[in-house]
């Protein structure tokens, strides 16, 4: 019988709209609320309060989801948005409990499910490791041994004495991702990691998860990165409404789930929400043609609009939109940002107009809304927008498979003159 270290048997996972949504709590949040909620309940009677409950509906983010894991196997894990792939790892990383169903996770566990996963704003980087690494059950003298290489291979050797809540994306990835990757969990389990970060520390990520993965422990990946999913993973999952769409070879799955994308364009896309505390977040991604009609296929050599609709909650200084456009093998083609702007609290829009020379083929869309300081909303790889092979005036010489023309000039060889 092989060695099992992952085993999910019929996980489902349902949630609420409209009522009280699931959220986990800090100690301090338990604590807060057992001591507020005797008073709360005085107030409300004395007061006379009577709040209705709200209506409310039920969904499953997942159903019936049930797969085997080897140990030392890196397996990857696909599918749009709204899928389950990150309920999944909520699940498999305890931080939230299955409706129904079971999980077995044999070996010590090392999670990166966001940018800064378990860091406390107020601490130093260096502070941070050790407060990750004893939350991994690690002891001390573990993670001293291990605290120079991690903080090299972070790259943030000048700001590891600095409180990481003045760190950018970046610097949060890039720490979050050695701590979690070198304090030798047996399982790792990675959400997104590639979405944000330089083409050089990609490459140095993809080369550590080779190296745990060498050493006989066991990776479980989560990606729209197609390149770096068939790169790593020999086996791979796909999801699709919260179920097990495809278990099998890299290839084969992921052929499988573009050809399922194919039919998924879409002219107006609503964004996920952001998460507690953040100052705004996004709403809607839409896209048009020059004359105003809503559309989600252009020709080749047409410019098209894209708008992008944000929700300030507070006033925001040096607010800055962004959107990037990548084919669906999660190579970046194109970005655009806006002008920063000191915004109140409110409701706001911007359009970019693409005017790239874009070949014939399938784009998404990455998501920023930043200050100057750091980013505070980031959604990866939504949307599905198709560039056809009818050029819009005198068709191109030929287009390159990354999705941008080459270039039509055809200069003659000369001879080096002696």
């Amino acid at each position: 019988m092989p060695d099992i270290a992952i085993r999910a048997q019929g996980l489902g996972k349902q949630f609420t709209i409209g009522g009280p949504q699931e959220r986990y709590k800090t100690l301090r949040d338990t604590l807060t609320d057992l001591a507020l909620a005797p008073a709360r309940g005085v107030r409300n009677v004395l007061r006379g309060e009577h709040h209705p409950r709200p209506k409310t509906e039920t969904f499953w983010a997942l159903r019936d989801v049930s797969f085997e894991v080897r140990r030392g196997e890196v397996v990857g894990i696909v599918g749009r948005n709204g899928a389950g792939k990150s309920t999944l790892l909520k699940v498999l990383s305890r931080i939230t409990e299955p409706t129904e169903g079971y999980a077995e996770l044999r070996g010590r566990v090392g999670t990166l499910l966001e940018v800064g996963t378990g860091f406390h704003p107020e601490l130093t980087g260096g502070e941070n490791i050790y407060l990750n690494g004893t939350i991994l059950g690690m002891k001390r003298a573990e993670i001293e041994r291990k605290f120079d290489e991690i903080v090299e291979f972070a790259e943030v050797e000048r700001f590891i004495d600095t409180p990481v809540k003045h760190y950018s994306s970046g610097m949060y990835l890039r720490l979050a991702f050695s701590v979690a990757a070198h304090l030798d969990p047996e399982i790792l389990i990675v959400d997104e990691v590639l979405a944000v970060g330089d083409a050089q520390f990609q490459k140095k990520c993809l080369g550590k998860m080779e190296d745990v993965a060498s050493a006989g422990r066991t990776v479980l990946f989560v990606s729209h990165n197609m390149a770096a999913v068939r790169s790593l993973c020999s086996q791979t999952i796909l999801l699709r409404s919260g179920q097990v769409a495809a278990i099998g070879p890299t290839d084969q799955v992921i052929g499988q789930y573009l050809a399922s994308s194919a039919a998924d364009l879409s002219a107006q896309i609503e964004l996920p929400r952001a998460g507690p505390g953040a100052p705004g977040e996004a709403t809607h991604l839409s896209f048009f043609a020059n004359d105003g009609t809503s559309s989600a296929e252009f020709r080749l050599g047409e410019n098209w609009r894209i708008r992008l609709d944000f929700t300030l909650a507070q006033p925001v200084p040096h607010m800055i939109a962004a959107v990037g456009i990548c084919n669906f093998e999660a190579l970046p083609l194109v970005s655009y940002w806006s002008q920063p702007a000191d915004l109140p609290a409110g409701r706001y829009y911007v359009e970019f107009t693409c005017d790239a020379p874009l070949a014939a083929t399938d784009l998404q869309f990455i998501i920023g809304l930043s200050t100057q300081e750091r980013s505070f909303y980031y959604v990866p790889y939504v949307g599905h927008v198709a560039i056809s092979e009818i050029a819009l005036n005198e068709q191109p010489f030929r287009a390159s498979g990354a999705g941008v023309l080459i270039s039509t000039q055809r200069p003659l060889i000369q001879v080096v003159k002696e």
